[in-house]
């Protein structure tokens, strides 16, 4: 019997020696999650690279002090949205549930056709692969973070993203319009006028140009493209961005479609700083050369 009993406890010996290393990886990937998630904040696409445990609960919405939603940090605070990861349709990953399918999609036909075109050449032909600025709801789905600037005392708003330090400017005076159709000058980001209705921003925007992707992937865009967009701070962690595309020259009616986006505290290396970083598109740009070698291999 007590030949046995040594016999069954030199063999659970053995087998927690050879568990230790397999242990402490999984620590190891522990601490690196949790340095990730730190400080309230959520980590998620090429910056969350580390932050892949549970997240902790979430702070509550910060506020201003007249009650005002805070859609960037709180005061004395870092930080800055992941909007890397999007997409307008389907509903996996961080999409509403509310979105349509692609076959839901109310294309008309030679928009369809196009977006078939765009995705069969996995790419190749995208502007924002030439360092044109993403515009239209691309804006949301580029990397290097965002911050949302209040400055309620000019009657204005700005989005300025990490991706080649571009900007959008929202507009928030009581009773303005937009410039008349023929007076407008067609940009990448559009003339873009906000309100807020109770708790969420909600930003209407006109004039964009046809030079860029409307989004990653291709979804086709004519001059009419009319956006509404819907920013509502979940909690501390969360924006819920919602979109309706109203272009009466490639869809044949509006259509909405969102998602979640991640607040994010560390560098998008996961190194301490919860700061958006320099990045310029043609600055040291070194990929340029082989563009035409890759038009002439298709």
């Amino acid at each position: 019997m007590r030949d046995h009993r040594l016999h069954v406890s030199l063999i659970t010996v053995v087998m927690g020696l050879l568990l230790l290393p397999v242990l402490s990886i999984a620590q190891d990937a522990g601490a690196r999650g949790a340095r990730g998630g730190a400080a309230g904040g959520q980590a998620g696409g090429r910056g969350g690279r580390g932050g892949r445990g549970a997240a902790p609960p979430s702070a509550p919405t910060p506020r201003w002090s007249d009650g005002r939603v805070n859609l960037d940090a709180a005061p004395g605070q870092k930080g800055f949205w992941n909007v890397m990861q999007g997409s307008i349709f389907g509903r996996n990953g961080s999409a509403l549930p509310t979105n349509l399918t692609l076959d839901e999609v109310p294309f008309q036909d030679w928009a369809r056709a196009l977006y078939q075109y765009r995705q069969s050449r996995n790419g190749l032909d995208d502007p924002h692969a030439r360092c044109y600025p993403a515009g239209g709801m691309r804006f949301f789905t580029v990397p290097n973070g965002l911050n949302i600037i209040d400055q309620p005392e000019l009657n204005r708003l700005f989005l300025i993203s990490g991706e080649n330090r571009d900007w959008r400017r929202i507009a928030m005076d009581p009773g303005r319009k937009h410039p008349p159709e023929d007076v407008i000058v067609p940009s990448y980001f559009g003339d873009s006028i906000g309100h807020w209705e109770g708790d969420t921003l909600v930003v209407d925007t006109v004039g964009f140009n046809e030079r860029f992707w409307v989004i990653r992937g291709g979804l086709p865009h004519t001059k009419y493209l009319h956006l509404t967009e819907r920013f509502t701070r979940v909690d501390y962690n969360s924006l819920r961005y919602e979109v309706t595309i109203d272009d009466k020259g490639a869809y044949t009616r509006p259509w909405t479609g969102g998602w979640l986006v991640p607040w994010q505290t560390v560098n998008y290396d996961n190194s301490p700083g919860g700061e958006i970083h320099e990045y310029f598109c043609h600055d040291n740009e070194r990929d340029s050369e082989h563009f035409d070698q890759d038009e002439d291999r298709k």
